[in-house]
């Protein structure tokens, strides 16, 4: 029997979530560079999201970790709006509905917090994603907010909680 497992994430898990997150850059062959990929976070993921108001899920199935999502302050913005942060999974668990619990989790975090809306990029290769972020509400934006570092990514959504 299958046993799936939503939690927050434990400094064991950031070999895992680094090299999933890095593995879908190659598979979706999106640029490395002012991504997710190149973030000084992605190999300290437990460290990253130990602030106030921020926290980083991962998703297990029989205690093996495969993929992760965050919420966090969208950074040099607003107070009250967060970012929905590196929600990737390994392909194993995609096509499952995995991804919305990921999603409602994150923001049933993000609404505990206190945040009125939350922003995320993303990039045009992740279909499937930005289809989930459409369906629960996101809505596209002309440019980007904030300051993420992520000027290679060519999606920008917002969606109020």
């Amino acid at each position: 029997m299958t046993d799936f497992l939503i939690r927050e994430i434990i400094p064991e898990d950031n070999p895992i979530i680094e090299r999933i997150i890095k593995d879908i850059f190659h598979e979706f062959k999106m640029p490395l560079v002012g991504t997710a990929y190149g973030d000084e976070e992605t190999p300290n993921m437990f460290e990253s999201y130990q602030g106030e108001k921020e926290v980083y899920f991962v998703i297990e199935e029989n205690r093996v970790v495969l993929g992760g999502g965050g919420i966090k302050p969208l950074r040099d913005f607003e107070d009250d709006v967060c970012e929905l942060q590196k929600m990737y999974f390994s392909p194993s668990i995609r096509g499952k509905g995995f991804g919305k619990k990921m999603f409602d989790e994150c923001i049933q975090a993000a609404k505990d917090f206190g945040y009125k809306k939350c922003y995320l990029e993303s990039a045009s290769q992740l279909k499937a994603a930005i289809h989930i972020y459409e369906k629960k509400g996101f809505i596209h934006l002309e440019k980007p907010l904030g300051n993420t570092g992520h000027y290679s990514c060519g999606v920008w959504m917002i969606k109020d909680l």
